[in-house]
């Protein structure tokens, strides 16, 4: 048996099928703290069997490309976040597969981050893929009403579309007069486009 779990976890490095796979029995943050999630392979599969987030408190996963996250119980208090972002400026994907025994309100954000041209960047970020699924026998979320009890709400804007093009050439122009001809001021030697990146797409859904 031995062999056989080796020679799978072999076939499966060679295929090129990294992820990281992590169960946690029981989460507690209190109020405004923070778990991050930062190490390990870009895609991840996180199975909390009781989740306790206290008001303000924050779940974020950075430098991951796709989460998947799966959770038996959740208390969920005030103006809770989960937020996630790759190391490109990009959202993560969330597909958040969870049963809610408490929710005062949940802020999902998976925003794409803003290209800052100038500086050592990328280009704006995409926003992120989120399915929430939750559990019909648990509290169901709602959308419309953010000042009323089990407010869910997702964010997934693309990146650049708070960008202000006249700092950005101001910016690039002084780096530019101050460095050796050509782009040598500008780090990595290129300049993004100011267009935006991609919407996200969100899906909410009972089970």
């Amino acid at each position: 048996m031995k062999y056989i779990m080796t020679l799978a976890f072999l076939m499966v490095g060679f295929l090129g099928f990294s992820q990281q796979v992590e169960h946690i029995q029981r989460l507690e943050l209190g109020r405004k703290d923070k778990k991050v999630f930062n190490k390990g392979d870009s895609s991840m599969v996180l199975k909390i069997d009781t989740l306790i987030m206290k008001d303000r408190a924050k779940l974020e996963f950075y430098a991951k490309k796709d989460v998947k996250l799966e959770i038996g119980y959740a208390e969920i208090g005030n103006n809770v976040v989960i937020t996630g972002q790759d190391s490109k400026n990009n959202a993560t994907d969330l597909n958040i597969d969870i049963n809610f025994n408490k929710l005062g309100s949940l802020f999902i954000i998976a925003r794409g981050l803003d290209a800052m041209n100038g500086t050592k960047t990328h280009p704006n970020g995409d926003g992120g893929n989120v399915t929430l699924t939750y559990d019909g026998k648990g509290i169901a979320p709602q959308t419309t009403d953010k000042k009323g009890k089990s407010f869910l709400f997702v964010d997934v804007q693309p990146g650049g579309l708070r960008v202000n093009p006249h700092s950005d050439l101001s910016r690039i122009y002084g780096q530019i007069a101050m460095s050796a001809p050509g782009m040598r001021g500008v780090p990595q030697g290129q300049i993004y486009s100011g267009s935006p990146g991609q919407e996200g797409k969100v899906t909410i859904k009972a089970k």
